[in-house]
């Protein structure tokens, strides 16, 4: 069973188990420990996952964190845990002061539905304020569950989660102000919108009421046109593999950048693809320098920016999964039985991408 699938699996069981859940140590037992189990965490383990982690402040001794895990016999994480009853707006102070006195870089506050994930972006050894990542088990995207991923044992890298963190949590700050705005415009937005030539008179705050409901109108008709497009553009693109690669497509040159097609649908499964395949090679080239290409006959991961410096080409329907890692001039096709089968052919990609650097 893949990771997402497993974690469906017990998303769906918490939903039904959760109201009966009445204090922190039920909801850690029941919830918040097997949440670790599936990232992949040994929770039996006093080695790897130790509960009352001693984190002593200043003149403070023996304050005790719900849970810390340890990587390689370093400290990694830093984990407070509270009642699935409890909000936690109130509580991040109390891990702000524990993560100043260890060497962790994140730290999860949580009430087993809840989990918000922090480091130290904005200042070093200094937690922020804000979390840079942040998921609820009851309402969770397959983006949030690509993310979380990063956070799997088997997949725990450092410095690429560190790479992606800070766009992460500018990010989610950005959505989450469209998405107030989309469900309740504010007067500014509302005047913002009616200065792009929609109105010429003045923006009183009668003329901000009165288009109130109509800029909410617009936005709701667009969205669901835009999702109407993308839809049909997939229906259309759901052709056999072996009919659309008969279909030549015209490539950039040597020295050109890819430009992207606007009618090409780029998957969540494509983009984890493309993650997994960064945290392979993250030891062998910069980060910045792994791009992708996505067409409507495959997915492509590329460097520079250029499309004949491919290191793989992934293949996604939802009939058959495949890779093919050019090898010795041959294009074999490796048939995937889930994503994370990638990583068992992590010395063939670095293989590859150390013959196109030469």
């Amino acid at each position: 069973m893949s990771f997402e699938e497993k974690l469906r699996e017990f998303i769906e069981r918490v939903k039904k188990t959760k109201d009966s859940i009445a204090t922190e140590e039920a909801t850690k037992t029941s919830v918040i420990m097997p949440f670790f189990q599936i990232l992949g965490y040994d929770v039996f383990n006093p080695t790897e996952f130790i509960p009352e982690y001693t984190a002593d402040v200043g003149i403070k001794k023996g304050e005790k964190v719900d849970y810390a895990i340890l990587l390689n016999g370093e400290l990694t994480l830093l984990i407070e845990a509270k009642s699935i009853n409890e909000q936690l707006q109130k509580h991040d102070s109390q891990l702000f002061r524990y993560f100043g006195t260890t060497a962790a870089k994140f730290a999860i506050l949580t009430n087993g539905l809840v989990y918000r994930f922090y480091s130290d972006l904005d200042e070093q050894n200094k937690m922020d304020s804000s979390p840079f990542f942040e998921i609820n088990l009851l309402d969770i995207s397959d983006s949030e569950i690509i993310e979380l991923k990063k956070f799997c044992k088997e997949n725990f890298d450092l410095s690429l989660i560190l790479d992606t963190a800070s766009e992460l949590k500018y990010l989610g700050l950005i959505k989450k102000v469209l998405k107030d705005e989309f469900a309740s415009p504010s007067d500014d937005f509302i005047r913002f919108i009616l200065s792009q030539g929609v109105y010429d008179g003045m923006k009183t705050q009668n003329t901000v009421d009165k288009y109130r409901p109509t800029v909410k109108k617009s936005i709701s008709q667009y969205i669901n046109e835009l999702v109407n497009d993308k839809i049909q553009n997939a229906l259309k693109s759901d052709e056999p593999i072996e009919h659309k690669a008969a279909v030549p497509v015209e490539e950039p040159g040597e020295d050109e950048t890819v430009v992207e097609l606007s009618n090409i649908i780029t998957t969540d499964e494509e983009i984890e693809c493309f993650f997994i395949i960064k945290s392979i090679l993250h030891n062998a080239i910069g980060l910045n320098r792994i791009g992708y290409k996505d067409t409507v006959s495959y997915f492509s991961i590329i460097i520079d920016g250029k499309v004949t410096k491919w290191i793989c080409r992934i293949f996604l329907k939802e009939n058959t999964k495949y890779i093919i890692i050019p090898n010795d001039d041959t294009n074999e096709k490796i048939i995937l039985d889930s994503l994370d089968d990638i990583y068992t052919y992590s010395d063939r990609l670095i293989h590859r991408l150390e013959s196109l650097l030469g």
